[in-house]
């Protein structure tokens, strides 16, 4: 009789795990800064160009983990040595839009992403406004923030499990809506091929899409490994 081991087992944390947050860091801050997975570099472009250290990021990473962790939207992956080595994190704040620099030295060019992040989302609210006749509120919505997958197999079914326990939780929560910001093509399409997200259009029929091109400090992004940062929804 042969007994298969799982690869990997999945939980949503709490903010009692102390030992699980950091390690949920920096699984997000190496995903992010740069990764090779079976001898392919992977990374976020934005952080890529604009070549972000990962001390910084990951001191980023945590402190949205600890701050957040509570509302119970931080899914991770762990290995059999409980290795951290995927992690799908989010709250539902109503998006914050705050209009000026908050990240000072090394971490200086964080403030262009957070710009784009902002743009994109004072976008979908004032869309949101006309189509719903008010703002969104605390709790309408999950907002997916950061996606981090450090495991070298069986990444999609990770991405499609991590996914998949924070959407059925908001579900039962009574939760409107999923939202996300997709950073890169790849991102896109793992999210509309394993939970069924689309790229978001406003009441004019056009994607909600802030262009790297556009942008002086990420037109360097070459256009086909990816043009911009999309809103992707989907109805719960």
């Amino acid at each position: 009789m042969q007994i298969t081991q799982e690869l990997y087992t999945y939980e949503i944390i709490t903010k009692e795990q102390t030992d699980v947050i950091p390690k949920a860091a920096a699984c997000l801050a190496r995903s992010f800064i740069g990764v090779n997975v079976s001898g392919k570099w992977v990374q976020e472009p934005m952080v890529g160009q604009l070549n972000l250290d990962y001390d910084d990021f990951y001191q980023f990473t945590l402190g949205y983990l600890e701050s957040t962790v509570e509302q119970g939207y931080c899914a991770v992956a762990q290995d059999i040595h409980q290795n951290v080595v995927g992690v799908l994190a989010g709250d539902t704040n109503a998006p914050e839009i705050i209009g000026e620099d908050v990240f000072e030295g090394s971490f200086y060019d964080m403030n262009v992403i957070l710009r784009v992040l902002e743009d994109v989302d004072k976008r979908f609210m004032e869309d949101y406004k006309k189509r719903n006749g008010e703002d969104i509120k605390d709790g309408e919505l999950l907002h997916l923030f950061m996606l981090g997958v450090t495991a070298e197999h069986g990444r999609h079914e990770i991405i499609q499990q991590l996914g998949s326990r924070l959407m059925t939780k908001a579900s039962s929560q009574g939760v409107k809506a999923v939202l996300g910001e997709a950073t890169n093509p790849k991102s896109i399409r793992v999210m509309e091929k394993y939970h069924n997200m689309k790229k978001y259009k406003d009441l004019d029929g056009n994607y909600i899409v802030h262009k790297y091109q556009d942008n002086n400090k990420l037109n360097g992004i070459p256009a086909n490994i990816a043009d911009g940062t999309y809103i992707l929804l989907k109805e719960l």
